[in-house]
């Protein structure tokens, strides 16, 4: 079956990131006053831009993360991928194929531009996509689910 384009995700598809920003998000959660655990940070998080956890934490508390969540939050998670970060086993490998047949691919992620290309460059897949072929939740309206950024990125 031949193909017009793939379309990757990043998080969890292209690099195993989903552990570590699990676990970095439940931790700082629970250090500003809304205990988190592991488990409940992919429950309700995994997938996710930020504002979803901004959005849950005021339905279920009534009360704000406080100022500078977000930018300490990408802090640990970029300083984390930069010690622990590798790539999905088998993406390297799926990638070379598509090359190999001449099949499109690109990415669209909920993730922030700077969030994707620091995971892309930890993991040496970052020059399999350069910058033409990467698309944010940022570039569009509305992100995942909403097809937004699918259609976007096709």
């Amino acid at each position: 079956m031949r193909y017009d384009l793939v379309i990757f995700d990043n998080d969890g598809v292209l690099v195993d990131s989903e552990p570590i920003s699990n676990r970095i998000l439940a931790g700082h959660l629970t250090e500003v006053g809304h205990p988190t655990t592991y488990e409940d940070s992919i429950r309700d998080y995994m997938g996710a831009a930020v504002h979803r956890v901004h959005d849950v934490v005021w339905e279920r508390s009534g009360r704000r993360l406080p100022e500078g969540f977000d930018e300490e939050l990408h802090a640990r998670v970029f300083a984390a991928f930069e010690r622990e970060l590798e790539p999905v086993a088998g993406a390297a490998g799926v990638l070379d194929r598509l090359v190999a047949e001449g099949v499109p691919y690109c990415l669209a992620s909920s993730g922030s531009h700077e969030r994707i290309r620091v995971a892309l460059r930890r993991t040496g897949l970052y020059e399999r996509f350069g910058e033409e072929r990467i698309f944010s939740s940022q570039d569009v309206g509305r992100g995942k689910p909403a097809p937004d950024l699918f259609l976007h990125a096709a």
